[in-house]
């Protein structure tokens, strides 16, 4: 049976649908502006791609994109969901030329004045092609040991300019606080004020103080962000320090780079997302959570950025909501990936996000949540594992905080901001 990619889109044309469709279609398979010496109808039969769906929505008298190429008149402007199929044997499993087909020129198309990926159904050679993350939630927890809550964390601010000196007694306050994740902020991977090398070796060495103190091993996620051979260096060294996470800029070093840090990583990929407002803040360009989350595991990454509720980013809750789940719900068989709630997150964010989720299976990080908790780092830490008891619990923060000093200080603390 021949193996073919479902790809959903949002659209709007001035165009009828289906011939706007067509175009997509042909533009992105077998087609051009002009029939060609070659083109037969037996390629076409073989190559084509092919509209399965039509689902008309509303109009609008105006275009949400400038230079759209418009017929003569005042045409009303027609939007619609279209799912297109295109034959695996085009491309085969690689995921650069997936993105070329579902996600290429066709943005370009004169016919729309709005053009959105929002889904994506791949058939099973990609799984074979791609194993997906290799830790995922289990190997993660297993790391962190940390089961049966969500995983707390922070990332180290300020996010730039930090001295080594001043980021080995931050280290060790999150480490002897009792935090479970900290993660590089995704502008510091190698400047000159803090060598990645220096900064690995002195990370490791007051995460391997606290543990030989306290018994527990705070992951830290080193951000080994850079060029394929850099990457390559970065992980090996983390993972030789004893490390037990690597950071990534998945927009920044691209699906099939991830993809090849997959390939011989020994820890669990943090999937940092930064760039993914420029492709899909636009509601009428770009492509949908749900679409991206899948690429992203497919490359293999273990945790995925989601952004977090009542977030100082402008995606709305809902739209955080559904990537959450997206991320929680099974792709091609598994390939589980933990989402990162982050932006802006205190304890009295875990019950909405508990209500959004459904599930434990995220990593919440907060960085004034945290560290500018009045009792300190550690009653910061106790405070959020708080929130999430009261939200699994059924009990109000202020229930909850009744008996609970650190959860009741952070209310008062930053319960009343923005």
């Amino acid at each position: 049976m021949e193996e073919r990619v479902l790809a959903s889109y949002y659209i709007e044309t001035p165009y009828p649908l289906e011939q706007a469709a067509e175009v997509m279609a042909g533009e992105q398979s077998t087609g051009t502006f002009v029939s060609v010496p070659g083109e037969t109808e037996e390629l076409k039969e073989r190559h084509a791609a092919r509209v399965v769906r039509i689902e008309p929505l509303d109009e609008t008298d105006r275009p949400s994109l400038p230079h759209a190429l418009a017929p003569a008149g005042s045409p009303k402007y027609r939007r619609a969901n279209v799912t297109l199929s295109f034959p695996l044997h085009n491309f085969g499993p690689s995921l650069p030329n997936l993105l070329a087909t579902i996600a290429g020129n066709l943005y370009e198309l004169r016919e729309f004045s709005g053009l959105r990926l929002t889904d994506l159904e791949l058939p099973a050679s990609f799984a074979a092609k791609y194993p997906g993350p290799r830790f995922g939630i289990a190997g993660t927890r297993k790391l962190a040991g940390v089961y049966e809550r969500p995983i707390i964390g922070t990332i180290v601010k300020p996010s730039i300019g930090l001295p080594l000196t001043e980021y080995r007694t931050l280290v060790r306050e999150l480490a002897e606080a009792g935090l479970d994740f900290v993660k590089d902020d995704e502008l510091c991977a190698d400047p000159p004020y803090a060598p990645f090398a220096e900064r690995v070796r002195v990370v490791m060495e007051e995460i391997e103080r606290a543990a030989d103190k306290t018994g527990k091993k705070m992951m830290y996620a080193f951000n080994i962000t850079g060029d394929i051979d850099e990457m390559r260096r970065n992980h090996d060294l983390v993972a030789k320090s004893g490390g037990t996470c690597v950071m990534v800029g998945i927009n920044n070093v691209g699906f099939a780079a991830v993809a090849h840090l997959r390939s011989y990583t020994e820890l669990p990929i943090h999937g940092h997302r930064n760039q993914w407002g420029a492709m899909t803040r636009c509601p009428q360009l770009g492509m949908s959570f749900t679409a991206y989350q899948k690429l992203c595991r497919l490359a293999g990454v273990d945790h995925l950025h989601t952004n977090g509720l009542n977030s100082k980013f402008a995606e709305p809750n809902e739209q955080v909501a559904r990537s959450i789940r997206d991320c929680l719900t099974p792709f091609l068989g598994g390939y589980e990936v933990m989402p990162v709630l982050s932006s802006a997150q205190w304890a009295g964010t875990a019950i909405p996000s508990y209500e959004a989720a459904q599930s434990l299976d995220v990593i919440q990080v907060a960085g004034g949540g945290i560290l500018a908790h009045p009792g300190g780092a550690a009653a910061g830490v106790r405070s959020m594992q708080q929130g999430w008891e009261a939200a699994v619990r059924g009990q109000t923060l202020e229930q909850y905080a009744a008996i609970h000093p650190e959860l009741r200080q952070a209310i008062e603390t930053f319960g009343k901001k923005g």
